[in-house]
């Protein structure tokens, strides 16, 4: 009798299976996407949505999807909308957290037959990951770049945009940045102003005055320290440390520390100095917290003045109309665009521990909420509360009708 043959289809078989149990373990490293999708059961389905998000990270990136959320499930009532993961994990957390279909596609073959034969027409994009490029070659799609926030950071002004068709941005400001520092891209005719849809369910919008307590209230929110030098605008090794003991020590602030929640991941030095400051905080006596809730409605709330690195933390803080000191370092000295960076009090490591000083400065300028105006005007098309999420949708709906009728025209309806 012949022994059965195992061959090179049964080695397959066998891997398959191997790397499955290893995707499922708990031991699967959090940081890459387990591909564990729903491609089998998408067999020969025709997916009834005309707009995709095409979200392919894991669960640490999810801050950057999470502020587009209800500006999504408002698209979504005009344009059935889904969100397309590689990470089960990630895409488990968005159904939890969203009324948004959600789908895992693990395969490059299952989307090319998705895309074959349903009508998905629009292609959004909340970053730039690398493994958006696997989305990036379909042609039948209009691919739009939303980003996670508008800043004077480096990464505002990428090359990468120009891999997408086009890209929605906050205000002239974001214009003004890509058009002067990406060469051979016409920012003009790529660009689509809507404002910052992320901002209307914030609740930074319709924040509250703030209580007379007598006491004021600083809020820190640095950034984290990059991934390369160029852009390691985090000020929490160079002031972090300094600021903050100055404020505790004045005894007439409150403070609410509030880090990136990527601090320390790239650094150890970085993580020992947030550790601390926290320590600092949590151990002073008096109101001060450290905050690391998943938006920014409750610390702006509470806050009298912002002190933030170059971030966009900043142009979120603009339409609060209160008080705003930007951080300098010396490791990313230069921004992708200036407006904020120099209409804005800039405050150096070696100014760290006057802070307080600056601050009843600043809040008995009177001059200072007029400059602040002029710049929140220049950032934003709209601050009007859901006036950006109104023209998200519509420009939408206006690339999803080109695209189904085979046009080749630009966006641009909704702010004609």
């Amino acid at each position: 009798m012949s022994k059965p043959v195992f061959g090179s289809r049964h080695v397959r078989a066998l891997q398959r299976w191997a790397m499955g149990k290893a995707r499922r373990s708990r031991f699967f490293p959090v940081t890459i996407p387990d591909r564990l999708g729903d491609d089998d059961r998408l067999a020969g389905v025709t997916l009834p949505h005309s707009v995709m998000v095409f979200f392919p990270d894991t669960q640490e990136s999810l801050y950057q999807i999470r502020p587009w959320l209800r500006a999504f499930e408002a698209l979504d009532a005009e344009e059935r909308t889904v969100v397309v993961c590689q990470d089960s994990r990630t895409a488990q957390r968005l159904r939890e957290e969203s009324t948004l279909d959600v789908i895992t596609v693990a395969r490059y073959g299952r989307m090319d037959d998705l895309l074959s034969r349903g009508n998905l027409r629009l292609a959004l994009y909340v970053n730039h990951s690398p493994r958006n490029f696997e989305n990036l070659r379909f042609t039948s799609l209009t691919h739009v770049y939303l980003g996670h926030g508008d800043s004077d950071k480096g990464v505002s002004a990428s090359n990468q945009v120009k891999a997408y068709d086009f890209c929605f941005v906050a205000g002239q400001a974001a214009v003004d940045r890509l058009a002067l520092h990406v060469p051979r891209y016409d920012a003009e005719a790529r660009c689509v102003v809507i404002g910052q849809p992320q901002l209307d369910s914030s609740g930074l919008l319709t924040l509250p005055p703030r209580p007379e307590s007598g006491r004021t209230t600083v809020l820190y929110a640095p950034t984290w320290e990059g991934a390369q030098p160029s852009v390691a605008y985090s000020s929490v090794v160079s002031h972090g440390r300094a600021l903050v003991r100055a404020l505790l020590d004045d005894g007439s602030f409150d403070v609410i520390y509030r880090p990136h929640p990527l601090t320390g991941v790239t650094s150890g030095e970085y993580a020992a100095a947030d550790a601390e400051i926290r320590a600092m905080v949590t151990d002073a006596p008096g109101a001060h917290r450290v905050d690391t809730g998943p938006d920014l409605h409750e610390a702006f709330a509470a806050a009298d003045l912002l002190v933030c690195d170059v971030s966009g933390v900043a142009l979120s803080w603009l339409p609060t109309g209160r008080p705003l000191v930007v951080t300098e370092t010396d490791a990313a000295p230069a921004t992708a665009g200036d407006s904020l960076t120099r209409g804005a009090e800039r405050l150096t490591a070696s100014e760290a521990a006057g802070l307080p000083g600056r601050v009843r400065s600043l809040l008995a300028d009177a001059g200072y909420d007029d400059r602040m105006r002029a710049l929140r005007d220049h950032y934003f098309l709209t601050t009007e509360h859901g006036g950006a999420t109104r023209n998200f949708v519509a420009e939408c709906r206006v690339l999803v009708s080109v695209a189904a009728d085979g046009r080749t025209d630009v966006a641009g309806g909704a702010n004609e």
